[in-house]
C-alpha cells in the first residue's frame, strides 16, 4: 500500500469546476474537518451526520463595515467513518461565485487545513480501505466520461464490478496455496499432498475466468479510450458528404468541385456508445502529379498521415465509376486492417446489387445524398470497433489491469509446466504466489508507491 492509511492532517479544496455557477462546493476532510467548517459557517441547525443544514457563510472581518453574512450556503457533514474518504468530511455548497469559494477555501487554509493534492480525497478512500484501486480508477473514469456508455461503465466499476469477477478465481488461487503450503509444511505429520493430477486440475479450473476476464479488454479499452475512423479516398467521391451523414450536421464543406477538402476535418460522436473521432480527409491523387498546389500537396500528405494513424479506415469509392489502379493499391494498404470499402453515390445507379468486397475489403453500398445504407454502415463500424466482443460487467478498462491479469495468467501456465514436470512445490509455489501478487496488484493490495502516485495524480483537485 502506498502509505499509511491513518491521517492527521485535514485537506480542503474547491471541488467544482473553475469559473461561475449555480453552485460550487468546498470539501474538507480529516480531524479537523467540523471545527474548522464552525468557523467558516453559522448553521442554522446543528450539523448532523449525512444531513444538510442550511447555513450562513461568514465574513472573518468580523469588526469591520463589511462584516456578518457574505452568502448563504448548504452544509453536509459526514462523519467517520461513515463518509466517502473515512475520516470526518464537510461539504459546503454556496452559490457559485469564484470570489466566495476562494474565501472560504482561503479561511481554511488559515484555520489549520491544507490544499488537497489531485485525487487526494479518492485517495484517503482508498488508503481507508473504503475502496479498492479498480474502484478509484472508476471514479475518474466516470469524471471523465463522455458517453453515456463510458458512465454507465464507471459506475458499474465503482460498484465493484471487476473486483467481484476477480475475487472467486483469487480465492480459488489462495485455497491452492494454501493445500501446496500445508503439504510442505507437515509432510513430517503424514499430511497427504495432492497428487499431480489434483493440482492440473485446480489449474486447469483456474485459467477460464481470468482468459475471459483478459479477453474483455479489447471491448473495454475501446469504451474507455475510443477509437479514430478515417475517411479516406479519392476527390470528389463524397466523403465528406458521408462525413457530414455521420456525425449528423454540416461540419465539412461539401462542394460539386473535386480537391473542395485541403486539409483533415475531426469530429467526435458516440457509436452504440462507443466515442469515436472521425477525420475527413484530402482526396488522394497521383502522387507524381506536380500541377497540384501546395496547399493540396500538404492536405494529402496529411490525408496519409491520418490513415496511418487511425484504427479504422474507411475506403470512399464512387459506386458508379470503376475502381482505379490508385485505389486498388489504397485497399491493399489496408488489407488485415480494420476496414471497409464504402461504395457510395449508390443512388445513381440502376442496379441495386453491388459487390460485397472489393480488393478483398469488405464493401457497403451507401448514399450520403439520400442517407441510403447510413444504418447499415453505421452497425459495420461499430462492429469493426469492438471485434464482435460484448459488453459485460466487470471489464478490464486500462492498460494496468490488463498487464495484471495478463502476469497472473502467465505465472499460472509456468506453474503448470512446472507440475507437469514433477518439479517440487516449493518450486510451484513460487509460480502461484506470483500469480497471486499480480491479482493483488489489481486491486491495489500490493501496488507500489509509484504506481499510486501516478495514478491519483491525474485526478482533478477536489476529488
Amino acid at each position: 500500500m502506498g502509505s499509511s492509511a491513518v491521517t492527521t492532517d485535514t485537506i480542503a479544496a474547491i471541488s467544482t469546476p473553475p469559473g461561475r455557477g449555480g453552485i460550487g462546493i468546498v470539501r474538507l476532510s480529516g480531524p479537523m474537518a467540523a471545527p474548522i467548517a464552525a468557523e467558516l459557517v453559522s448553521p442554522r441547525q446543528p450539523l448532523e451526520h449525512a444531513h444538510a443544514r442550511v447555513a450562513d457563510v461568514l465574513d472573518s472581518n468580523a469588526n469591520g463595515p463589511e462584516s456578518g453574512r457574505i452568502d448563504e450556503a448548504v452544509v453536509t457533514f459526514f462523519a467517520a467513518p461513515n463518509s466517502y474518504t473515512s475520516e470526518d468530511l464537510v461539504e459546503i455548497a454556496a452559490h457559485g461565485s469564484p470570489v466566495v469559494l476562494e474565501f472560504l477555501l482561503r479561511r481554511a487554509l488559515e484555520l489549520g487545513a491544507r490544499l488537497a493534492e489531485p485525487g487526494e480525497f479518492t485517495e484517503r478512500a482508498f488508503l481507508s480501505g473504503r475502496i479498492d484501486l479498480t474502484q478509484a480508477e472508476a471514479v475518474r473514469d466516470l469524471i471523465d466520461a463522455q458517453t453515456l456508455t463510458q458512465a454507465r461503465q464507471a459506475a458499474s466499476q465503482m460498484g465493484g464490478a471487476l473486483s467481484l469477477r476477480v475475487a472467486p478465481a483469487k480465492q480459488s488461487l489462495l485455497e491452492l496455496i494454501a493445500l501446496l503450503e500445508a503439504g510442505i509444511d507437515f509432510a513430517e505429520d503424514d499430511v497427504d499432498v495432492a497428487p499431480q493430477a489434483e493440482i492440473a486440475r485446480r489449474m486447469d479450473e483456474l485459467r477460464p475466468p481470468l482468459t475471459a476476464l483478459e479477453a474483455s479488454f479489447s471491448r473495454g479499452r475501446i469504451v474507455h479510450d475510443g477509437l479514430s475512423l478515417a475517411l479516406v479516398g479519392r476527390p470528389n467521391v463524397g466523403k465528406s458528404s458521408l462525413f457530414n451523414r455521420l456525425v449528423e450536421r454540416d461540419r465539412a464543406i461539401v462542394t460539386a468541385a473535386p480537391g473542395t477538402t485541403r486539409d483533415t476535418v475531426t469530429e467526435r460522436i458516440s457509436l452504440g456508445g462507443i466515442p469515436l473521432e472521425l477525420v475527413d480527409t484530402a482526396g488522394l491523387r497521383e502522387a507524381s502529379n506536380e500541377s497540384l498546389e501546395e496547399a493540396e500537396q500538404i492536405g494529402m500528405r496529411r490525408s496519409r498521415e491520418a490513415l496511418a494513424d487511425a484504427a479504422l479506415v474507411l475506403v470512399v469509392l464512387d459506386a458508379t465509376q470503376p475502381v482505379s489502379a490508385e485505389e486498388r493499391s489504397l485497399l491493399a494498404g489496408v488489407g488485415g486492417r480494420a476496414a471497409l470499402a464504402v461504395l457510395n453515390k449508390c443512388d445513381l445507379l440502376k442496379t441495386t446489387s453491388l459487390a460485397d468486397e472489393v480488393g478483398g475489403v469488405p464493401a457497403l453500398a451507401t448514399s450520403a445524398l439520400t442517407g441510403e445504407g447510413v444504418p447499415a454502415l453505421r452497425e459495420r463500424i461499430l462492429s469493426l470497433a469492438t471485434g464482435g466482443a460484448a459488453a459485460e460487467p466487470g471489464m478490464l478498462t486500462n492498460l494496468r489491469q490488463h498487464k495484471a491479469i495478463t502476469t497472473s495468467l502467465d505465472a499460472l501456465a509456468d506453474a503448470a509446466k512446472a507440475n507437469a514436470g514433477g518439479i517440487p512445490h516449493e518450486m510451484i509455489l513460487l509460480d502461484l504466489y506470483r500469480a497471486l501478487w499480480a491479482l493483488d496488484s489489481l486491486t491495489g493490495q500490493t501496488t507500489p508507491d509509484d504506481v499510486l502516485n501516478l495514478i491519483f495524480s491525474t485526478f482533478c483537485i477536489g476529488k
